[in-house]
């Protein structure tokens, strides 16, 4: 791969404004794109790169019931419902990070899992091959951004939504190289006068779905610059999910 000419591209597929948020960054980690679209627009987008990483902030495939071929001391919170999660979704959980299952249908999974699938088909179509896939100049994986912000903290942050979450995350992201907005100008322009007129410098912020996107550029940027630096969990039969650190805790 042309490092030079990559882009790492992280796409979103539960923005509730348009079908993805897709974020790319370039080697040198400035953020170069950020936007929301249809499939068409991230596709296009995509197509028009010399060669790309992109991470996926949803499952790759569906439940393939491996959970239940597994030893069951392998995972402390099998229960029985544990048939409703992936291999990879359950070790996340074990580690304290909270995650959503993946049903065995395509039909029973929800619009953003489906949502998710369609980009996954789209890009195989264009020759995108699945990571890693060496000297290959598109390659495509899965992310997951709860458990990325959860690794890269060392702890669970706040809620997302909130203020609290929101700056959290994005200075994460700060301190990790990217070049985007620092957060802490946030604070610089908060004054008595605006507090108390209830005006907050909220355009210094990025949404939720956006942080979510350059999160999962980040793990993508790491995983042809850093690979040293980048986990796995998971079961290749079934889909492994890569995340922003080389060493996991046992417990988040």
């Amino acid at each position: 791969m042309l490092f030079t000419d990559s882009v790492f591209v992280g796409v979103d597929p539960t923005s509730s404004h348009k079908s993805y948020t897709f974020a790319a960054l370039d080697k040198g980690l400035n953020l170069v794109a950020l936007t929301d679209g249809e499939l068409d627009d991230v596709t296009a987008f995509l197509g028009g790169q010399a060669s790309a990483v992109v991470a996926v902030n949803a499952p790759a495939g569906v439940n393939r019931g491996l959970v239940r071929e597994k030893k069951r001391e392998m995972f402390k919170s099998l229960k029985s419902r544990a048939s409703g999660f992936r291999v990879a979704e359950l070790e996340l959980r074990d580690r304290g990070i909270a995650v959503s299952g993946t049903p065995s249908t395509v039909a029973a999974c929800p619009a953003w899992i489906q949502t998710g699938f369609a980009l996954y088909r789209k890009l195989e179509r264009m020759g995108f091959k699945k990571y890693p896939a060496d000297n290959m100049p598109h390659q495509i994986l899965e992310s997951q951004p709860h458990a990325a912000f959860c690794v890269m903290a060392g702890s669970v942050p706040h809620a997302k939504p909130s203020l609290e979450g929101k700056l959290q995350r994005q200075l994460l992201l700060y301190e990790a190289g990217l070049r985007i907005k620092d957060p802490m100008d946030f604070f610089e322009e908060i004054t008595r006068h605006k507090m108390l007129k209830g005006i907050w410098p909220l355009d210094m912020l990025y949404l939720p779905e956006q942080l979510d996107a350059m999160a999962a550029a980040y793990t993508a940027w790491l995983t042809i610059h850093k690979p040293e630096n980048i986990s796995t969990v998971g079961d290749p039969a079934e889909g492994l999910i890569v995340l922003p650190e080389k060493t996991l805790k046992e417990k988040y």
